[in-house]
């Protein structure tokens, strides 16, 4: 499905339903969406949200799709999640590597579980020659300094790009350590949006900006948030400045 998520360009949900697991999931917008697609009769939102569901007629979509795009995986879940097998993990990862080679797409798997994704890559790399799937990016959220550690497991994982999503940023965050050793390639940053929107202070994404441009590692100011007005897109200013890098891709070339 075609998004408005600044820094992809279509989201791909084989699993729909989440459960929360820190303060950045407190608003969560799969929460709000799941009752309005439910009520447009789209498959896959008829349960509660915390009810996670395999939906495998969904797995194979990427390889009809022609042009090249990057896609969000699991925008209404978590891959990772406890109740999504590993074997189901294992056909979707099978998917996103035949889609990059014949289609070209990246592959952006977002997690707030990156222990039961290391788990999982023990268990099953051997499927993949013990090479990590070229043009799949893995990263972790750090909605604060207290989900920071996340990103020493996600570097276990040896996936060429390696990014963190600081959103909802609820407080001051100190990513050097992660950021100057190598551990990430891209920070995606963003303030929460919604009725219940909780503020950004502009320090906190000054910081994460010097933090990220010491360090070589693209930068992404996703959005400010806000309860009526996410102020996305060219409105995500900091110091007169709009910030959408992306990693370098050859990193991850097919």
């Amino acid at each position: 499905m075609p998004s408005n998520i600044e820094w992809t360009d279509e989201t791909w949900n084989p699993v729909t339903g989440c459960t929360r697991v820190s303060p950045g999931c407190d608003h969560c917008y799969m929460y709000a969406l799941y009752p309005r697609l439910n009520a447009m009769g789209v498959s896959g939102y008829d349960t509660e949200p915390s009810t996670v569901r395999l939906l495998p007629e969904r797995l194979n979509a990427p390889l009809r799709w022609g042009a090249p795009r990057h896609v969000f995986v699991n925008s209404m879940s978590d891959l990772f999640h406890h109740d999504v097998p590993f074997e189901f993990v294992t056909a979707a990862f099978e998917v996103m590597q035949e889609a990059a080679e014949s289609r070209g797409h990246v592959f952006q798997v977002l997690t707030k579980r990156p222990g039961r994704a290391v788990a999982w890559w023990e268990d099953n790399k051997s499927v993949f020659n013990d090479e990590w799937p070229a043009n799949v990016w893995i990263g972790t959220s750090v909605e604060n300094q207290k989900y920071a550690p996340r990103i020493t497991v996600l570097s276990r994982l040896p996936a060429p790009i390696r990014f963190v999503s600081a959103e909802p940023l609820l407080g001051q965050v100190d990513l050097s350590p992660w950021l100057s050793n190598g551990d990430v390639q891209w920070l995606i940053v963003g303030g929460e949006s919604g009725r219940s929107a909780r503020p950004m202070d502009m320090e906190w994404v000054r910081s994460l900006r010097d933090q990220s441009q010491e360090a070589g590692v693209a930068f992404f100011l996703k959005q400010l948030g806000g309860a009526r007005n996410k102020r996305g897109g060219a409105a995500a200013v900091v110091d007169g400045e709009t910030w959408r890098e992306m990693p370098d891709r050859s990193l991850a070339s097919v």
